[in-house]
C-alpha cells in the first residue's frame, strides 16, 4: 500500500549550474583572437600596417595577462616543439637575411601568431575550440554580407581599403569590394580577397557541421549559417578552394569508413584500395589536366603561378641550404621584392606556394621542419579521428564528432598549401600549432587534466576564473 510522506527520497531540485562571468569572457577573448587571425586582412584594410601591428600587439598583451591570471595546466614536454623549432629557424635567419628588416617585422607577427595559438589551446577544451571557431567564423561571414550589401546598396561603387573612394584608374587587386553582390561577379567580403573569402567559408561549413552532428544546441541557426557560407564560398569562386573540399570530403568519407572497423587488421585493406584510388586519381589529374583547368576556369599556367615558381624556384637554388631570410609575406616595399616578380601591375608578395615559399626564404633546414610539422600534426590528427576514445579495458566508446576537426581542416591546409602561401601565416599557421600544441596536451576530447574536464562546459569546478 503506497504511503504518502513529506520526506522525499530525492535531492530537492536545483538550477543547473552556470558559467561564471569569468569565463564567458574567456571564450569571449580566444573567439577574437581567432576572428583576428581569420580576417587579418580585414584589419590591414580597415587600420593600415600601424594600425595592424598596434592591434597585434595589444591582443598579445592581453592574452599574456590572461594567462598569468589563469595559469592553465599545460604539460612541458607536450608543447609544439617541432613547430617551435620551425619559428626559432626563422628568426635565426636574420643573421643571414638578405633582408633583415622585413625578417624582423614578419617573423614577430609569427611568434604572436603561434604565440596566440598556444594560449587558445592552453584555455579552451576541445568543445570550446570547436565552438569559438564557430563564432569567429559566423562574425567573418555576418560582417562580410554586410559589408557587400553596404556597399552594393548604399555606396553604389567599389570601395579601397580604409573605406577610400576614387573615380582614377586602379588596378581591380587593389579594391576592398569590387561591388559585385548583385552583378554576378566574385565578392571578396570584408577580407578583401575572394580566395581568402572562399577558404573561410569551406572552413565554416567544416565546423558548423560538426557542431550540427556533435549536437550542439541550435540546430536551425548551424544550418543556416552552412548555408551562408556556401552562398559566400560560390560567390568567392575560388578554383582552388573547390578542390581542397572535395580533398576533405573524401578523407571524411574515408574516416567515417575507418570508424566502422573493429578488427586488428581490418583497416588495412582500406588503406590499400584508397592508394590504388589516390594513385589513379593522380594519374588522371595529371594527364587530363588541361582538362580540368579548362572546368576549373585555370589556365594552362594556372593564372600565372607557373611563371612565378620558375622564378622563385631559380632563385631559391642559389642558396639551397639557409635560404635568403624568412620574410611571409614579401614586404613589397623592400628592395629586392618591389618589381621582383609583377602581375596584373602589382608586386607579388608570396610563391603561391607554402613549400617553395619555404625552401626559397629557409632552404632546405626550414623546409625538413615545415615538413615534419605537417607529418606530424596530419599524422596525429588521422588517428585522433579514427581511434576510438580509450583510456583503460573498455573499447566501445562512442566516436566524437570534435576529433574529424584537425584532420578535415589540415587536409584543406595542405591542399592550399600547394598553390598558396597562406598556410604559412595568419590563421594558418595560427590552426597548425593550434592543433599540434592541443592534441598533444589532450589527446582525448573531456577527458585529463588538460581538457579540465567536462563539467567545465557545465559550470562546474570554476576556480580559477571568477565572475
Amino acid at each position: 500500500m503506497a504511503v504518502h510522506t513529506r520526506h522525499p527520497v530525492s535531492a530537492p531540485p536545483s538550477a543547473p549550474a552556470r558559467e561564471t562571468t569569468g569565463h564567458l569572457l574567456l571564450r569571449a577573448w580566444a573567439g577574437f583572437v581567432l576572428f583576428g587571425a581569420l580576417a587579418t586582412t580585414f584589419w590591414f584594410n580597415l587600420l593600415g600596417a600601424v594600425g595592424l601591428a598596434l592591434l597585434l600587439g595589444a591582443s598579445v598583451i592581453v592574452s599574456a595577462a590572461v594567462w598569468v591570471r589563469v595559469r592553465p595546466t599545460v604539460a612541458l614536454r607536450q608543447l609544439p616543439w617541432i613547430p617551435l623549432a620551425y619559428v626559432v629557424w626563422a628568426g635565426v635567419s636574420v643573421l643571414w637575411s638578405t633582408w633583415p628588416q622585413a625578417t624582423l617585422i614578419t617573423w614577430s607577427a609569427l611568434v604572436v601568431t603561434t604565440a596566440q595559438a598556444i594560449f587558445v589551446g592552453s584555455i579552451l577544451t576541445w568543445r570550446e575550440i570547436v565552438r569559438a571557431l564557430a563564432s569567429a567564423l559566423m562574425w567573418v561571414l555576418g560582417l562580410s554580407v554586410a559589408f557587400e550589401l553596404w556597399v552594393s546598396l548604399v555606396l553604389h561603387r567599389p570601395v579601397l581599403p580604409n573605406f577610400v573612394l576614387w573615380d582614377g584608374a586602379v588596378v581591380t587587386e587593389l579594391y576592398w569590394s569590387r561591388d559585385n553582390l548583385f552583378d554576378g561577379g566574385q565578392i571578396q567580403g570584408i577580407v578583401g580577397n575572394s580566395h581568402l573569402l572562399a577558404i573561410v567559408s569551406l572552413l565554416a561549413i567544416i565546423v558548423f557541421a560538426i557542431r550540427l552532428a556533435a549536437g550542439a544546441p541550435g540546430r536551425a541557426w548551424q544550418i543556416g549559417w552552412i548555408v551562408v557560407a556556401a552562398f559566400l564560398m560560390w560567390r568567392a569562386t575560388s578554383a582552388s578552394v573547390w578542390v581542397a573540399a572535395l580533398a576533405a570530403g573524401a578523407v571524411l568519407g574515408t574516416a567515417l569508413l575507418m570508424r566502422t572497423t573493429s578488427r586488428p587488421g581490418e583497416r588495412t585493406k582500406y588503406y590499400v584500395a584508397y592508394a590504388g584510388l589516390g594513385a589513379a586519381g593522380l594519374a588522371v589529374a595529371w594527364f587530363g589536366r588541361d582538362i580540368w583547368l579548362d572546368i576549373l576556369g585555370k589556365s594552362g599556367d594556372l593564372t600565372g603561378r607557373v611563371g612565378i615558381w620558375d622564378a622563385v624556384a631559380a632563385r631559391a637554388a642559389e642558396h639551397p641550404v639557409l635560404g635568403w631570410g624568412y620574410s611571409t609575406p614579401w614586404l613589397p616595399w623592400v628592395p629586392e621584392f618591389d618589381g621582383w616578380i609583377i602581375i596584373n601591375d602589382l608586386t607579388v608578395f608570396h610563391a603561391h606556394s607554402a613549400w617553395l615559399d619555404v625552401f626559397f626564404q629557409l632552404g632546405v633546414i626550414g623546409t625538413a621542419l615545415f615538413a615534419a610539422t605537417y607529418l606530424g600534426v596530419i599524422w596525429r590528427g588521422w588517428f585522433f579521428a579514427i581511434d576510438r576514445p580509450r583510456w583503460d579495458l573498455r573499447a566501445d566508446r562512442p566516436f566524437q564528432a570534435e576529433t574529424l576537426l584537425p584532420t578535415l581542416v589540415m587536409t584543406v591546409l595542405l591542399v592550399q598549401s600547394l598553390a598558396e602561401s597562406r598556410p604559412l601565416s595568419e590563421w594558418g599557421w595560427l590552426l597548425v600549432v593550434l592543433f599540434t600544441h592541443k592534441m598533444g596536451q589532450a589527446p582525448l576530447v573531456g577527458e585529463g587534466p588538460a581538457e579540465r574536464t567536462l563539467a567545465l562546459e557545465r559550470g562546474e569546478g570554476l576556480r580559477r576564473v571568477r565572475g
